[in-house]
């Protein structure tokens, strides 16, 4: 006779702490090729609402099952549950159900208890400022789950909705603030929990080493974060092939050019073949058709945020990557040419290196050489 669990039973049973101990396991697991878990199929019921079917297979634990979930956003202004859910499963052996149970909980506090394992081994240890920006499900549930692996001496929280912003923090150590700006800024650990499908994150509001949790974009037109973040960030996904299909935090970037790919071995090759690759996956990153490992592994990464007029900044690298060159946009000054004053043309170039692999001497005669032949672009034809 196969088990029937409703909402309350799996809250009964269901510890956030526990929970989150598993998903640390479920996700070694998966990383380690001992689950099989496709990329979950969707199909659109209508604008912004899907039905989704994701499956999964743990050999090891004798696990066979699959999630069915609905998404529609317009469902909270009827005051009911965004996200319903049920989860199926069956005897790998004999293929007989075993359960069902309902799901709705589950996503809701596995995506929170997710996050916590990503705070427990990526954020600083002395995280001690968290921002929420959202007050609905997801909001509530990473409030229960990140203070759990980190201890947050103050925690803020930003809505678009002002009403329920109020409800999220009443009764609750947590400070409301009057924009996403005031809560991110200095903030150690970032919640992005919305329904949001452009970003309600700036990357100028994010100070360097920032461990952000993006969680409510979900599909691959979807984004919460602004791609000069997701640029200078060291990304992080459970799913590679999910990420490549779903993520559009990253594919977005990709289309807007701010995900840059990589050309291997570059001191061994002629300008020209490096211009035909440049072009051949300049093609690619337009078309969405970039895989991983053409925008992961490099060593040196030259970044271009001059392009969307970033006068100066200063890369963050990330193994493993030795150096990269952050490109700043031109700008006019007046300088003195000739006993007279006109305006200049002022580039901004910096050079950020991990010093266990580029000395700083190295770094410097290097931007010394580049500064040369920017003057003097002739000396590339020699």
């Amino acid at each position: 006779m196969p088990l029937w669990l409703s909402e309350s039973d799996v809250r009964a049973v269901l510890a956030m702490g526990e929970l989150i101990d598993a998903m640390e396991l479920a996700l070694i697991a998966f990383s380690a090729g001992r689950v099989v878990q496709p990329v979950r199929t969707v199909l659109g019921i209508r604008e912004r609402a899907f039905f989704g079917l994701m499956p999964a297979l743990d050999s090891d634990g004798s696990m066979l099952g699959t999630k069915l979930v609905t998404v529609l956003p317009e469902n909270t202004a009827k005051g009911l549950p965004s996200h319903q859910a049920a989860i199926v499963l069956f005897d790998p052996a004999s293929g007989a159900l075993l359960a069902v149970t309902d799901g709705r909980y589950i996503t809701e506090a596995r995506t929170a208890a997710v996050s916590a394992v990503s705070v427990r081994h990526m954020a600083r240890r002395d995280a001690a400022v968290l921002a929420i920006i959202g007050s609905g499900v997801q909001a509530h549930s990473h409030l229960e789950a990140l203070p759990l692996v980190r201890d947050f001496r103050e925690i803020r929280a930003w809505s678009p909705n002002a009403a329920r912003l109020q409800q999220f923090v009443a009764g609750r150590n947590v400070r409301a603030c009057e924009s996403a700006e005031r809560a991110i800024r200095d903030a150690d650990v970032v919640v992005l929990a919305t329904a949001s499908i452009t970003p309600v994150i700036d990357d100028a509001w994010v100070a360097p080493g920032t461990h952000v949790i993006a969680v409510g974009a979900c599909r691959p037109t979807h984004r919460e974060t602004d791609p000069r973040l997701v640029a200078r960030a060291l990304v992080v996904v459970d799913s590679r092939a999910a990420a490549m299909q779903e993520a559009g935090d990253i594919l977005l970037a990709i289309e807007d050019g701010l995900i840059t790919p990589v050309i291997r071995n570059t001191d061994m090759k002629s300008l020209f073949e490096i211009a035909g690759e440049s072009k051949e996956l300049a093609a690619k990153a337009r078309e969405k058709k970039l895989k991983p490992e053409e925008f992961s592994g490099g060593t040196f990464t030259v970044s271009n945020l001059g392009m969307y007029d970033a006068e100066e900044f200063a890369a963050i690298i990330n193994p493993p990557e030795a150096a990269i060159l952050a490109v700043g946009t031109i700008v006019e000054k007046p300088v003195v040419e000739n006993g007279q004053i006109v305006l200049g043309h002022h580039l901004r170039l910096t050079l950020s290196c991990d010093h266990r692999v580029v000395d700083g001497a190295v770094g410097a005669q290097f931007m010394q050489e580049v500064k040369l032949i920017l003057e003097n672009p002739w000396k590339l034809a020699l």
